[in-house]
């Protein structure tokens, strides 16, 4: 058996974020105290690198290295570029909180690399195995992230429900491709697609590993009924952490579900756009009738969570319908539109709750935000902004997000569809459109001034900006994910 070099230069950017960790994790045990500082820096200076090898080796083309394991196209290096800018921010609006309740350790800075790293492996697969591998280095660091605070019960509680439900979710994923292969007898994505084409692989025990990869997937979404752990672990993680967890994982878990559903089995869309089809229904409706009943911020965003991978799964089932696939593109981009305009708001949402937080205080529940235009109206405007966009009020990104799923559902003739999420939405905006009155409206419980460095006000006031900036011109967001959709698929 010959061995086959692999080509390197694709996973160069991967490369460099693990060679970083492993130096990170060696100055670390020589630095002293006082210079702890310089992990965060080296932190961020490393996704900054990251996103400059990503960019410098994009060419438009589809690249296949590592047996065919990995891949190097137009969506996974857009998808990466993404998923650096929003760790970058995370780590921005995290660090003052960190450092005031003394969480500010390199275990944080090495288990978001580590965590980068696997949303990394998980966007470029092109096999059922480095798909795995991706989602396994990723979950495996968010249990220890949610579990950080190891003084807090409510936190490790949080971490022991997610990693249970996490394992039992791998299990069936895990099944669901082994029964694939056992169908076409492959683990390459692509040689999946050529099977199933060709008509060689065996359609019933392809059907039953289809049922176990969407719950597998639908975990990983956090869509209904595969929801559980997401109020517990919003609400009990760190703020920090669960702004990581409601933000970058949701662009790796699209990717991962674009790579199976769209790239391996799209000969199968009729059944799994079925099964999503329920999904979507069920997360929207639940999502959107138990947030109203929260007080809690954390736990109303989580439910938040749910509807809105509700709305984004309404782009994946309008992709084919009755055999007629003219309508694949342009669905699909408007999920992928959808998803990054959801983890641009959850940026800016949760950096709202990291920013009212203060030492001994935190600024979780809706009662803490009442009276913050008098406190500061622009942050409170910032906030009323975030808040109407996430309840799709024209003219924000959120907006412009729902109207092209819905779009793309309607042109598929699935009106009843369409009516139903514009229903639902609008019960939905009682619950983000409340915020807005406390903050407005309601005479204020603290006093106390909002404590935040420069660098965060100036990165919070440019994410409520481009949310308002986006939903002027949505087109220059969407035009792109349909043009790196075109080059990829």
């Amino acid at each position: 058996m010959n061995f086959v070099m692999p080509d390197f230069y694709p996973a160069i950017p991967e490369m460099f974020l693990l060679a970083m960790a492993c130096v990170i994790l060696l100055v670390d045990l020589v630095l002293p105290p006082s210079r702890r500082w310089l992990i965060a820096f080296l932190t961020q200076a490393t996704l900054v690198g990251c996103a400059i090898l990503t960019f410098a080796t994009a060419d438009g083309q589809v690249v296949l290295t590592f047996s065919n394991m990995f891949v190097d196209d137009l969506l996974s290096d857009f998808l990466k570029l993404l998923v650096y800018f929003s760790v970058v921010i995370m780590l921005v609006y995290s660090r003052s909180y960190l450092v005031a309740r003394g969480l500010e350790k390199s275990e944080f800075y090495l288990l978001v690399l580590f965590a980068t790293l696997g949303m990394m492996v998980m966007i470029s697969a092109s096999h059922f195995l480095s798909l795995y591998i991706g989602l396994e280095l990723l979950s495996l660091s968010l249990y220890a992230l949610v579990a950080l605070d190891r003084d807090s019960a409510r936190a490790t509680e949080a971490a022991m429900k997610y990693f249970v439900l996490g394992a039992m979710a791998s299990g069936l994923l895990l099944y669901g491709m082994s029964m694939i292969y056992g169908a076409t007898g492959t683990l390459e994505i692509g040689g999946v697609a050529q099977a199933i084409y060709h008509g060689v692989a065996n359609k019933s025990v392809l059907i039953f590993g289809l049922v176990f990869l969407v719950s597998g997937l639908a975990f990983k979404l956090g869509v209904v009924p595969f929801h559980m752990w997401i109020p517990d672990v919003y609400h009990g993680a760190p703020t920090p952490i669960t702004l990581f967890i409601g933000s970058a994982p949701k662009l790796a878990a699209f990717a991962m579900a674009l790579r199976l559903l769209v790239y391996g089995l799209f000969e199968l869309a009729a059944e799994w756009q079925q099964m999503l089809m329920i999904l979507s229904v069920l997360s929207i409706a639940v999502g959107n009738l138990a947030a109203i009943a929260q007080t809690n911020l954390k736990r109303m965003l989580a439910y938040s969570a749910i509807s809105h991978m509700g709305y984004m799964l309404l782009g994946l089932i309008s992709g084919v319908v009755g055999g007629d696939r003219h309508f694949a593109l342009n669905a699909y981009s408007s999920a992928m539109f959808y998803t990054i305009s959801y983890v641009l708001m959850s940026l800016g949402t949760f950096g709202m709750i990291l920013l009212l937080s203060r030492a001994g205080h935190e600024a979780e529940n809706l009662d803490d935000f009442k009276g913050l235009s008098q406190r500061s109206p622009w942050f409170a405007l910032m906030m009323g902004i975030l808040m109407f966009s996430m309840a799709g009020v024209p003219f924000f990104v959120g907006f412009w997000a729902k109207f092209a799923v819905l779009l793309a559902v309607v042109d598929t003739g699935q009106v009843w569809l369409a009516v139903v999420a514009v229903f639902f939405s609008l019960i939905g905006a009682f619950y983000y459109l409340r915020v807005v009155k406390l903050m407005w409206f309601d005479p204020p419980l603290d006093s106390a001034p909002l404590e935040a460095g420069f660098d965060m006000r100036l990165l919070l006031s440019a994410n409520g900006l481009a949310v308002a900036l986006l939903g002027a011109f949505p087109q220059a967001i969407m035009t792109l994910c349909t043009f790196t959709l075109l080059r990829s698929l």
